[in-house]
């Protein structure tokens, strides 16, 4: 046998143990029972000083809903099969760096939350994580504490848009 027709062959035997075997590249829900077709994103508690942040947070996760293909929103609970509810139940900045002036040059915004994805009339729980623990850091400017402001807000913005993602893919990887 060439070299070439051995080499042919062990890609086929490649390609067909990968499709064979279940692997797949992104988390379906397969765990989730069929009959679960629509979801309601509850409205998010907010336990901390932070005005409006349950708002991006909730925000967020219903943009997440809306991209996957799984599940259909709906804008009421009792039309739902499920439903995703939150709290904030934490937000700290810590300082990361400072300057030469001892002044803080970047912090940390970080958020613990309780997240639950349950049957909406069982309450069976689907999915749940009581300390959900995530972070995102942005830079201070110690000259403009407008910018800082602005940079602490994308911040924000950025941690829900990531924590509603992270979240979504563990959800529906049954993780």
């Amino acid at each position: 046998m060439t070299r070439c027709l051995k080499d042919f062959l062990t890609v086929i035997v490649l390609l067909a143990f990968i499709s064979n075997c279940g692997y797949h590249f992104a988390p379906a829900g397969e765990h989730i029972d069929k009959n679960i077709q629509t979801v309601f994103v509850d409205n998010f508690s907010n336990k901390t000083s932070e005005a409006n942040i349950e708002n991006y947070f909730r925000n967020s996760f219903i943009d997440e809903f809306r991209k996957g293909s799984r599940f259909k929103l709906v804008n009421r609970k009792d039309l739902a099969d499920a439903v995703l509810r939150a709290s904030i139940n934490s937000l700290v900045t810590p300082h990361l760096a400072y300057s030469g002036t001892r002044l803080a040059k970047e912090n940390r915004v970080v958020i613990m939350m309780e997240v639950v994805f349950e049957e909406r009339e069982s309450k069976k729980i689907i999915w749940a994580n009581k300390n959900l623990l995530e972070d995102e850091d942005y830079i201070v400017d110690e000259s403009n504490p407008n910018t800082t402001e602005t940079n602490r807000k994308e911040a924000l913005q950025k941690l829900a848009e990531d924590t509603a993602e992270k979240t979504y893919r563990y959800i529906m990887s049954g993780f």
